[in-house]
């Protein structure tokens, strides 16, 4: 199993930054892949970013809505991976979630909320 602890969250005026972090229970050596993943209100769960556990950093992809502006990365040695988010707009606004792919199974966080005011 694996929990995943996310912080970071908060109230940011359009144009600001914030970074979100997920702390994994275990080295996120041995989990396949980490991603955030957000909720709108009234809106379906949508992918963010997802980073993979392969060499050099592993690879990368995000939502098309958010490429230029949010950066996913980890930290090996913390079991954390970031979501660095830039030019943030209203409609960044929602809970975001971690997701770990692991044993053939994906574990959820909890959820920090992001609220973006215009």
């Amino acid at each position: 199993q694996v929990q995943l602890v996310e912080s970071g969250g908060g109230l940011v005026q359009a144009g600001g930054s914030l970074r979100l972090s997920c702390a994994a229970s275990r080295t996120i050596f041995s989990i396949n892949a980490m991603g955030w993943y957000r909720q709108a209100p009234g809106k379906q769960r949508e992918l963010v970013a997802r980073i993979t556990s392969g060499g050099s950093g592993g690879s990368t992809n995000y939502a098309e809505s958010v490429k230029g502006r949010f950066t996913i990365s980890r930290d090996n040695a913390k079991n954390t991976v970031y979501l660095q988010m830039n030019s943030l707009k209203p409609e960044d606004t929602a809970v975001y979630y971690c997701n770990a792919e692991a044993d053939i199974m994906r574990y959820w966080g909890k959820g920090t909320l992001v609220t973006v005011s215009s």
